[in-house]
């Protein structure tokens, strides 16, 4: 079944990368209709989903990410309508330049061809990579968690039907509609007929995929997401920056997992905004220096400045310096996104420049670290990958290039 798929696939992603943009446009907003259309349809196949993931034990973050309300299944449509509204990528002339021979040499950008996605829970990203594979000229496969079956297979038959009335191949959209894990094997050994794999979920699936594919794979493996407390910071942002970053979603992989503070503000500011987290529900680790200075926190330890709590639980640091948290984050951040708060021109611009991550911050909350809140409609997933793509994974990022050479009659000497 799963190869099956992957053939018909590729020949999809060849009618697709010279599908026009207003056709892909029509598909995309026609899906958007058709989800608000069907909202009835998907809550009652969502409410099987969740009410099966309670009995089977799923935790209250894995509950909140799979169930679908009305306000949920009309985000999901913006996002289609929003990614109906970019740019499309597709045919775009990236560079040209002309050799002294006479040649004229263009760098165009080309869909990436067939992409699978492999996904846990949320069913807004079968929506959502649906959407801008489809955009950028992809056919798309897709594999979601046994936990949202009912729920992806009947988005999946809203964007295939909308594909199929603008005219666009039915395999253009696919679901892998299977719960047996073997399925996931088949499609990570197709590397003749898929072109890259973007898992989406925990840790431990990502390397999972990481380690047995064949297929190319984009990925992040945890989001260990810093903010560090500059002595120069504006304490009233940065506790709200800070208070947003953990506690607005903490279950999510952009939200702060350390807090950074500088040694010159921490007896200021820790102990009036520690008390806001534990009135917001939040266990609080600290280190030496933060336990003298507010007692009644947990002791850190070593292994939880490289903790991915996806909780309400957040480990403190006090730093001598911002030399000293550039280096704590070097050694225990996942690359993901990391920010700093300071009013200090030369630390905000040293921050931004010296800390490697996917996506840096000054004066902002990690949580921004999202396709939608970058102006993408929304993300097939987030890449801390060096190659090809890093941060929120949007149109442009599931696109490459190919070089076009226009002569007349040159031959090589």
């Amino acid at each position: 079944m799963v190869v099956a798929l992957c053939q018909a696939a590729k020949k999809a992603a060849r009618v697709l990368a010279r599908t026009s943009t207003p056709a892909k446009n029509h598909a995309l907003r026609t899906a958007a209709t058709l989800l608000r259309q069907n909202s009835g349809l998907l809550l009652a196949a969502n409410l099987q989903d969740v009410e099966a993931g309670r009995k089977s034990g799923l935790s209250a973050a894995m509950l909140d990410r799979l169930t679908l309300t009305e306000p949920r299944i009309d985000t999901m449509a913006k996002g289609l309508e929003l990614i109906a509204d970019l740019t499309d990528p597709v045919g775009e002339t990236i560079s040209q330049w002309r050799r002294p021979n006479g040649l004229e040499i263009g760098q165009v950008r080309i869909p990436l061809g067939v992409v699978g996605v492999i996904y846990e829970s949320r069913p807004n990203v079968t929506a959502d990579a649906a959407g801008l594979g489809l955009k950028a000229g992809n056919a798309v496969i897709l594999k979601g968690g046994s936990e949202a079956f009912r729920t992806n297979g009947v988005i999946t038959d809203v964007l295939t039907s909308a594909a199929v009335s603008a005219e666009l191949p039915e395999a253009s959209i696919q679901l892998i509609r299977s719960t047996d894990r073997q399925s996931v094997a088949v499609l990570l050994r197709q590397e003749q007929l898929v072109d890259v794999i973007v898992p989406r979920g925990g840790e431990d699936l990502i390397r999972s995929v990481t380690e047995r594919s064949a297929v190319p794979v984009i990925q992040h493996f945890s989001g260990i997401c810093h903010t560090y407390v500059d002595a120069d910071a504006d304490l009233r942002k940065a506790a709200r920056i800070c208070m947003n970053a953990k506690v607005q979603r903490p279950w999510v992989c952009n939200a702060m997992e350390n807090l950074l503070v500088h040694e010159a503000i921490a007896k200021q500011f820790l102990p009036a905004f520690v008390d806001d987290l534990e009135k917001a529900g939040v266990e609080v680790r600290g280190c030496e220096r933060t336990k003298q200075l507010v007692p009644q926190v947990k002791a850190a330890t070593a292994e939880d400045w490289k903790a991915e709590y996806l909780d309400l639980i957040l480990a403190v640091k006090v730093v001598d310096s911002l030399d000293q948290a550039l280096d704590f984050i070097h050694y225990n951040g996942s690359g993901l996104a990391d920010a700093i708060v300071s009013e200090n021109y030369s630390h905000v611009h040293r921050f931004l420049r010296e800390v490697d991550s996917a996506t840096v911050y000054a004066n902002a909350s990690t949580r921004f670290t999202d396709g939608y809140e970058f102006g993408f409609g929304a993300e097939v997933g987030i890449s801390t990958n060096r190659l090809h793509a890093r941060g929120p994974m949007g149109v442009r990022e599931l696109t490459t290039y190919k070089y076009v050479i226009q002569g007349d009659g040159q031959i090589r000497e």
